[in-house]
């Protein structure tokens, strides 16, 4: 299971309902418990951190990235099917 996932099952299975006081028996739909609690959705949360974290790095004057940056993808929709997307630091490894 990745890590937005788990984030999202915790989220869901901790915070919304004990926030409230809501119990199963009330029959309360999740939307109605989110938007009364005000609580935003940890996927949309975690990726824009991601993304500023990106620009940050990618303002260094230093004028090196981190390995961190370099191979990170942004998740811009389901990933397709089979191995791994290949990065562009293998392809400069394997021509070298």
């Amino acid at each position: 299971m990745g890590l937005i996932r788990r984030l999202r099952v915790i989220q869901r299975a901790i915070g919304k309902r004990a926030m409230l006081g809501v119990s199963l028996h009330d029959q309360t739909r999740n939307d109605e418990i989110l938007r009364r609690a005000r609580i935003t959705c940890i996927a949309q949360q975690v990726a824009k951190l991601e993304w500023q974290w990106a620009g940050h790095i990618a303002q260094t004057t230093v004028g090196r990235w981190g390995l961190k940056v370099l191979e990170w993808r942004p998740r811009t929709g389901k990933r397709s099917v089979g191995g791994p997307p290949t990065r562009w630091a293998d392809n400069i490894r394997r021509v070298a």
